[in-house]
């Protein structure tokens, strides 16, 4: 354990709610690959079924490491991985184009516990972010690094280095030449690029995936990596790696991964305003999580979503769009996979 983690360990036990070792739920796992217009009519059964395939071995396997005693970082590093290796999420392999033509990946992860945390933004080379967040977290005297400084860091760390065309996919590209014409359609008529890329539809500006856990030892763990906003400019960041927006844990409330269009979730510190509305309201999980995703973020005309856990097994996965890739799975249970809204929502 760092010398960081053992001071804020020190300092976070001595104000934290304590909660009795027999939860509702012994552990719990949720873990989301992005939100926004997915639609039915745009999904065929074979990619449907790949989507739930993959997201059903990630909440396994977090899953199969709670149950096994292991903690609930451990559990959401390895679930969050499995996503990021995948080209269908926009995450390490299948992270979306920047507007000249590379990839920029952000993550954070956080520990309830000690209200510890890492992020990481702007990295081209690093296979996978989660896990960069991770040793800032747990090996640096920092909470973020970005860009070529956060790049040496993982050198020294020994994590694994790729080329930046490694996150190359096809769908990816074609959908940053989509983003671009639409784009330049738009400039040429408004004259600013920037209220040119307001008009760019939804899925063009979100997709992150995330995962939130609650170990056999009362801890909760939130994560969440991303690839960021199709054909984004100038170095912008989304609220993936800024604790508090995108990324929040705390023993004594509950732990959240978002994902939508960040800078909403920015400005409306949504993962840590759910987690605030639990511990300072005393109100549900369920009840703080949608009043946030469905009444503040709505009303500010924010799109996304949230997947969330609290100290005793609950699990919250709201969101205002038309779908969003999602799993859940705790203590005795069978997995909970889906994609579209249903009656749960």
């Amino acid at each position: 354990m760092s010398k960081k983690l053992l001071f804020m360990s020190a300092f976070v036990s001595a104000i934290t709610v304590s909660f009795p070792s027999i939860a509702k739920h012994d552990f719990a796992i949720a873990i989301h690959g992005g939100a926004g217009t997915i639609l039915k009519k745009n999904m065929t059964p074979e990619k449907q079924r790949k989507y739930e395939k993959t997201l059903l071995k990630a909440v396994n396997k977090g899953y199969a490491l709670l149950e096994s005693g292991k903690t609930s970082q451990e559990a959401v590093i390895a679930a969050i991985q499995i996503l990021e290796d995948s080209p269908l999420f926009n995450a390490g392999k299948g992270a979306v184009y920047t507007y000249e033509g590379h990839h920029e990946l952000d993550a954070s992860i956080m520990d309830g516990k000690t209200l510890n945390a890492g992020a990481v933004s702007g990295v081209k080379i690093v296979k996978s972010p989660i896990a960069l967040a991770e040793k800032v977290m747990e090996e640096s005297v920092h909470v973020m690094l970005s860009g070529d400084g956060a790049e040496r860091f993982a050198k020294e760390q020994g994590l694994t280095l790729v080329d930046n065309s490694y996150f190359d996919t096809k769908h990816r590209y074609k959908a940053l030449q989509r983003a671009k014409k639409k784009l330049a359609e738009k400039e040429r008529e408004l004259k600013d690029f920037q209220a040119a890329h307001e008009t760019l539809p939804n899925h063009f500006k979100y997709g992150t995936v995330g995962a939130v856990a609650l170990d056999k030892y009362g801890n909760l763990t939130s994560g969440t990596s991303t690839g960021g906003m199709t054909a984004k400019r100038w170095g912008r960041v989304g609220d993936a790696p800024i604790i508090g927006a995108g990324t929040y844990a705390n023993n004594a409330s509950c732990a959240v991964s978002a994902t939508g269009h960040g800078e909403y979730f920015i400005r409306y510190h949504v993962a840590a305003d759910i987690c605030a509305r639990m511990q300072y309201q005393g109100i549900p999980l369920d009840m703080a999580a949608n009043t946030v995703i469905n009444d503040v973020l709505v009303e500010a005309g924010g799109n996304g979503g949230v997947i969330a856990v609290d100290a005793k097994g609950n699990i919250s996965m709201p969101f205002n769009s038309t779908g969003m890739y999602r799993a859940s799975r705790v203590a005795g249970e069978k997995p909970y996979v889906a994609i579209f809204k249903d009656k749960k929502d």
